[in-house]
């Protein structure tokens, strides 16, 4: 994986936290994009972690540790903290009035944390040894852009001025490159089974994320068809660039 893949994830989180912190207008359109985005990580869930990770660890092994990835972050969401907290809380921003004392620092602490391992999902997914690169730099890259622009959003709510939280989103953002270094670093040192068992690992939290992504929507709008048709439109990205890779 070249090391401007993370870079560019990263870049493209901070710019969609910039217009958050300073665009009141976005976090509507975020919105849209949440359930398109929870669909691309599912499609590559299904159609392209589960095929590959099968055929390193059999489909039995392949399901299991992709359900334990499902399981660990349904877990953290439900008894530690929300896995995505800038896309899942259900404080309305779009009309909020007043600082949100107490809360910036816990949500910029746990966005770091989700940003951390999705820059370990990348790097893990580029070691050449699957086929899954591209298809996690995409599913990664288009979830960073609700994700940032929600952060900015609730960042700007949560701290004294459009600087600072932009200061502090920067900086839980870049706890992207933070997570492929470690992951480059402790690579080296793990057998391809235990590799392959964390890349399941990821697209079980792939699924979770997705999944919740697009039950959040729904719950929101109290519409079936408004989550739904931008999850299935993302979801249709992935599973067409499986098919043809199948066939080529």
């Amino acid at each position: 994986m070249p090391p401007s893949t993370p870079i560019a994830i990263t870049v493209i989180a901070v710019l969609c936290a910039a217009a958050g912190v300073w665009m009141t207008s976005v976090h509507a359109l975020s919105r849209v994009l949440v359930p398109f985005g929870g669909g691309v990580l599912m499609g590559v869930a299904a159609f392209w972690v589960l095929p590959e990770m099968a055929e390193s660890l059999h489909w039995a092994a392949a399901v299991l540790w992709i359900a334990a990835g499902v399981a660990a972050l349904w877990a953290i969401d439900r008894f530690v903290y929300p896995v995505c907290p800038a896309c899942s809380q259900p404080h309305d921003h779009d009309h909020c009035q007043a600082t949100l004392h107490g809360f910036g620092v816990p949500l910029l602490l746990a966005a770091a944390l989700h940003a951390a391992l999705d820059g370990w999902s990348v790097s893990a997914a580029g070691d050449g040894s699957v086929h899954l690169s591209a298809p996690f730099v995409m599913a990664i890259a288009v979830h960073k852009i609700p994700e940032g622009f929600a952060l900015g959003v609730i960042a700007r709510a949560a701290l004294a001025s459009p600087l600072i939280a932009f200061a502090w989103c920067a900086l839980a953002e870049a706890a992207t490159l933070a997570g492929a270094l470690l992951e480059m670093g402790l690579a080296p040192h793990m057998s391809q089974y235990v590799l392959h068992a964390l890349l399941a690992v990821a697209g079980g939290s792939f699924l979770y994320l997705g999944g919740h992504a697009v039950h959040g929507e729904w719950r929101r709008r109290g519409s079936t068809a408004a989550a739904l048709m931008p999850a299935l439109t993302g979801m249709a990205g992935p599973t067409v660039l499986r098919l043809f890779r199948m066939l080529g």
